[in-house]
């Protein structure tokens, strides 16, 4: 398996590892997180970045800090990942319990406002455009943020 995106590749080699190459500031270089780059269930990518979800549920991003590589705000909420979703320049996981936690360029959906993450209880899955994330309700619902031009809002649907 393999992911690819604006300047880097990173590919599933030998089961469970990652291997990666490619332009360094978007993620070719991710020898600083070889040790935990193990154990790797599923990679996404944005222009810049790539994020593993782990065998634990837990999460490691590396590349572009612009574009979602650097997650160490949200690290500690980065528990029991189920599925995650890029759009342009931002990352969203889709925790356990039906929460969302996002990271990456806020103009792209990497961050939430308390009214949007108030509503996201139950989500069953999350889609992206390149500045926008809608995930799909519980009750088939739909709420979307990021930029509104583009998808990020979902209040007259």
């Amino acid at each position: 398996k393999g992911m690819a995106q604006g300047g880097a590749f990173a590919m599933w080699c030998g089961g469970d590892r990652i291997v990666t190459w490619g332009h360094q500031r978007h993620g070719g270089d991710s020898s600083a997180f070889h040790d935990q780059l193990r154990r790797v269930q599923h990679v996404q990518a944005t222009r810049g970045a790539f994020a593993a979800i782990l065998a634990d549920g837990s999460v490691v991003s590396w590349g572009d800090p612009i574009c979602g590589g650097d997650s160490s705000g949200v690290e500690e909420r980065l528990r029991g990942v189920q599925q995650i979703q890029a759009s342009e320049c931002a990352f969203a996981a889709i925790l356990a319990d039906g929460s969302v936690v996002t990271w990456g360029h806020s103009r792209f959906g990497g961050r939430i406002t308390p009214h949007v993450q108030e509503q996201l209880k139950t989500v069953q899955q999350i889609q992206a455009t390149e500045f926008a994330f809608a995930a799909i309700l519980g009750d088939s619902s739909v709420v979307a943020w990021g930029d509104p031009d583009c998808g990020g809002d979902s209040s007259e649907v």
